[in-house]
């Protein structure tokens, strides 16, 4: 198959756009052969989450953001940029905690002040985030996941990792990321808004993908259809009762 190379104009928009999957647990995430879910942490970042937003765009795909409440407390205006373009916002803690290391109560805290940031974040926009949560560093707990599934928040897990927290140019995320989705064939791919080699890169990889004949799958919450995070009415988040590059 053929690959764009830098400089090259990328593909035209559409081709690429998959189906729409409603998730009310883990289990509803089944993708089929060369089918992907693009999702992003540690966001929102001014400048490299635009950049990232309009890659998607021109492209006509959508992804899932999962924003660390500290990071949406800083820039609300460009996670509403999200929220507004369409993409499902799930949450990533409030201070990207590693929740192994700490006691349940501090873990909990930490997983529900980050909805409640991003939340703050997104209502003056009319918009809501998803009941969509992944593990700081992938390091999540039994006990954690039980408390959340019981809540009715989704743990949205990670099937390729792009590795994009490695020091390493976009040329060669873009290499590793392509033979990673090739090598398993379909999956949830873990990428960082945070770091400017991912957004250089994106649009010459979702090239890639559409040239390979992938389509990307969109993630919605299953309770409100296809309308993700978009209300005029902000309705109240479930709670749980009791930055630097990195792995998720």
């Amino acid at each position: 198959m053929a690959i764009l190379r830098p400089g090259q104009p990328p593909a035209p928009r559409g081709g690429l756009a998959g189906r729409t999957i409603s998730v009310s647990k883990t289990s509803d995430i089944r993708l089929g052969p060369k089918e992907v879910v693009l999702t992003f942490d540690d966001g929102p970042v001014p400048g490299k989450t635009d950049t990232i937003l309009r890659a998607l765009d021109q492209f006509g795909v959508k992804a899932t953001f999962l924003m660390v409440g500290q990071m949406a407390n800083a820039y609300p205006g460009t996670a509403r940029k999200v929220a507004a373009a369409g993409h499902t916002i799930g949450t990533h803690t409030q201070n990207h905690k590693n929740l192994r290391t700490v006691s349940v109560n501090v873990a909990e805290a930490q997983i529900r002040e980050g909805r409640e940031s991003v939340a703050a974040a997104l209502r003056p926009g009319g918009y809501r985030p998803a009941p969509f949560f992944r593990f700081p560093y992938l390091a999540d707990t039994t006990t954690l996941r039980g408390s959340l599934a019981a809540q009715g928040i989704v743990v949205i897990d990670v099937d390729i990792d792009s590795r994009d927290y490695y020091a390493s140019g976009s040329d060669a995320l873009r290499a590793r990321a392509v033979a990673a989705v090739e090598r398993r064939g379909s999956g949830v791919i873990l990428f960082h808004d945070l770091h400017a080699r991912t957004a250089t890169m994106l649009p010459l990889l979702l090239a890639d993908l559409k040239e390979r004949g992938y389509k990307v799958v969109h993630l919605v919450p299953a309770r409100t259809g296809v309308d993700l995070i978009a209300s005029s009415a902000p309705v109240a988040l479930p709670k749980l009762e009791t930055t630097s590059p990195d792995r998720g």
